[in-house]
């Protein structure tokens, strides 16, 4: 049997796509298959804060949810002004998606109490099942940005913790399975949205 170059080319293309098939068809089944084998950045530790409306909420409330976080405070004039403009477009975006919240932790609890994060959340006018902006003892809220968000050196603590201050611009992408997928500047609009187009594959 003569085979000509037009089938050649057909078998060719035919293989290919039988390849190409068998490929998705796996990552949908096995997605660990095309997964990173490298460690993730980082992972979420058991903590236990308190949102802006009182309630104490803990890494149950993000079990199997993908979700930004930062670290900001409500007095800030410099960096988080412009990193809250930019969540909150994340916010909208994402607003009616039920496997996706931000959390927002202060990095100045003696100022921001629950009812100064309240206000704060107000003036945004966000809801708070979505947005959870969260207070707690400075040591701990520091230890979450440090050991398992990775927004700023863990190295960073210093003995005195009263001496100690996070300033970080930086959001943490963290998928359903509480993996810190990847670190974005926060002020910077083209890496925010580069995280949203990373949110949307990992909401799939």
């Amino acid at each position: 049997m003569k085979i000509t170059i037009n089938n050649k080319r057909f078998y060719i293309i035919f293989f290919l796509c039988l390849a190409l098939g068998f490929y998705f068809l796996m990552s949908t089944l096995i997605p660990e298959l095309t997964q990173s084998r490298f460690d993730p950045i980082g992972r979420v530790a058991p903590f236990s804060f308190i949102n802006q409306d009182g309630k104490i909420i803990t890494e149950k409330e993000v079990e199997g949810k993908v979700f930004v976080t930062e670290f900001f405070f409500t007095t800030c004039e410099s960096i988080c002004p412009r990193m809250n403009k930019n969540m909150y477009a994340v916010y909208d975006k994402f607003k009616t998606e039920k496997d996706f919240i931000i959390l927002s932790h202060t990095c100045d609890p003696e100022t921001d109490s629950v009812s100064v994060l309240k206000k704060y959340a107000d003036s945004l006018g966000v809801s708070s099942e979505k947005w959870i902006f969260l207070t707690g003892r400075k040591d701990s809220l520091y230890n979450m940005a440090r050991k398992s968000y990775k927004i700023d050196d863990p190295n960073s603590n210093v003995k005195n913790s009263e001496d100690d201050f996070l300033h970080s611009q930086f959001f943490a992408l963290v998928d359903k399975k509480g993996r810190v997928v990847k670190i974005y500047d926060g002020i910077k609009k083209s890496e925010v949205e580069e995280m949203m187009q990373k949110i949307k594959e990992l909401l799939k």
